[in-house]
């Protein structure tokens, strides 16, 4: 008789990959890049602890926030190989983010505040502009958006 699903130890990668909805060439390509680990069997083939399926959500998520790949595997380093990450080693890596995604929100609170009359760039294209950014004051601050860089 089978083993059911929860109590398999082990996942191939397109068991991984139905499971956590990331296709088989994104775990590739997630090991790679040193998010994730695989064992290989006697045959070669790729076999995921079954505690990667919290990694490659915990991935998911930061990458959907905007947390660049790099930050992602830092963090992950910070996890325990040899158990399954508890509640407190969560807490502990995400608040590592917290500033980051206060400035990531603050900066999309002031786009969509913004974006109707100005997209910040200091173009003075339109009337408000004058006001806005007056003399193109602005392209002192550098390229880009400046108005809704919320670092100003």
């Amino acid at each position: 008789m089978p083993m059911p699903d929860w109590k398999v130890r082990e996942l191939t990668p397109a068991q991984l990959s139905e499971r956590s909805g990331v296709a088989v060439s994104a775990l590739h390509f997630y090991e790679k890049q040193g998010l994730i680990t695989s064992r290989r069997t006697s045959g070669n083939q790729r076999r995921y602890h079954r505690d990667t399926l919290r990694r490659v959500a915990f991935i998911r998520i930061s990458q959907k926030v905007g947390i660049p790949l790099a930050r992602i595997r830092d963090a992950l380093a910070d996890l325990p190989e040899e158990r399954t990450p508890t509640k407190r080693d969560w807490a502990k890596l995400s608040q590592h983010w917290h500033t980051d995604l206060d400035h990531r929100i603050a900066q999309l609170v002031r786009l969509r505040d913004d974006l109707t009359g100005c997209i910040g760039c200091g173009c003075l294209s339109l009337s408000s502009c004058a006001l806005a950014n007056p003399g193109d004051e602005l392209a002192g601050a550098g390229p880009g958006a400046r108005r809704l860089d919320v670092d100003l």
